[in-house]
């Protein structure tokens, strides 16, 4: 059973509670997986390398672990990560999701708030950008409880907010990102990429514009499988909305699933190619999954930016 399945998460009133509880599910399960090489003890300890100074040793880890681990200072890790979360209208999809599911913002927001807490457990500095035409939260990276506290806060209030018909201005935005982050960081976008086709072009030439700054980038393409993927509608008359235009279309499913399907999956495809054309990592992440690979993205791609 996953962590959207156990958790009542129809109100992400306390996302610090929930963001909490994703960590620790995550960390328990690298201890039984064989996914190896990442200090699970985080920003506190790390494992001790032959020839250094013994200063710093704990010796109470060792009689506990008879592994040999030194304590390690906040300013010897000096990661930079830029969090960017994608709040336009279309991110409200399912509208009218059932008990302990949730929709691509919720997610989104919910896997943001557990990056950011896994990234202050290490001591790494995270900032947050919040974007839908423009782009209208923009924070500093920092790596202070306070400034976690903030961020939540941010995501708190945007959860808050229903107000749909917000349109996405994601080229605009992921300019107006780079512009801002001064220092190489690691940028991790959270954005279904529903964009205008015409739009498409503008985006990469953003995505470009970090490369180009000397950013790591990792974009999420957050979907719900089933419903937009594999387009899992029963076979009868529904009523279509553009969750950004209000625009209805009145369709019985099976219409349109073929061409739908063939639409979406060279969507994806073209996503996928131009990622790999730039250096972009390209993650899809159904929001039906939980959190694991989101964090597990970010060890893998911290442990290669640290060395």
């Amino acid at each position: 059973m996953n962590f959207l399945q156990k958790h009542d998460l129809k109100k992400l009133e306390n996302l610090e509670l929930l963001a909490k509880q994703v960590v620790e599910g995550f960390i328990i399960g690298l201890h039984k997986s064989p996914f190896h090489g990442f200090s699970v003890e985080f920003a506190e300890h790390r494992l001790y390398n032959q020839g250094e100074s013994t200063k710093n040793i704990d010796w109470k880890v060792f009689a506990r672990t008879n592994k040999l681990f030194t304590k390690k200072y906040e300013e010897e890790t000096n990661l930079r990560c830029q969090i960017v979360v994608d709040s336009s209208s279309s991110m409200y999809f399912p509208k009218d999701r059932k008990e302990n599911e949730l929709n691509k913002l919720q997610f989104s927001a919910l896997a943001a708030a557990s990056l950011m807490n896994l990234l202050k457990k290490q001591r790494d500095a995270f900032g947050l950008s919040l974007f839908e035409d423009t782009l209208h939260i923009h924070s500093k990276a920092k790596s202070s409880t306070t400034h976690y506290r903030l961020l939540l806060t941010y995501l708190e209030k945007l959860l808050a907010d229903d107000n749909l018909k917000k349109t996405t201005g994601a080229a605009e935005t992921l300019h107006a990102v780079a512009e801002r982050i001064h220092k190489r960081s690691l940028v991790v976008i959270f954005s279904d990429m529903f964009e205008n086709k015409d739009q498409q072009e503008a985006i990469f030439s953003a995505l470009q514009h970090l490369k180009y700054n000397k950013h790591e980038v990792v974009l999420f393409h957050v979907v719900d499988e089933a419903l937009e993927v594999n387009f899992e509608f029963e076979n009868r008359p529904y009523l279509f909305v553009d969750m950004e235009s209000g625009e209805e279309i009145k369709l019985q499913s099976n219409q349109l699933q073929e061409l739908y399907k063939e639409r979406v999956v060279q969507l994806r495809e073209d996503l996928r190619q131009k990622c790999l054309q730039y250096k972009i990592d390209y993650i899809e992440t159904d929001i039906n999954k939980g959190f694991h690979a989101v964090l597990e993205t970010y060890l893998v791609k911290r442990k290669k930016m640290m060395h």
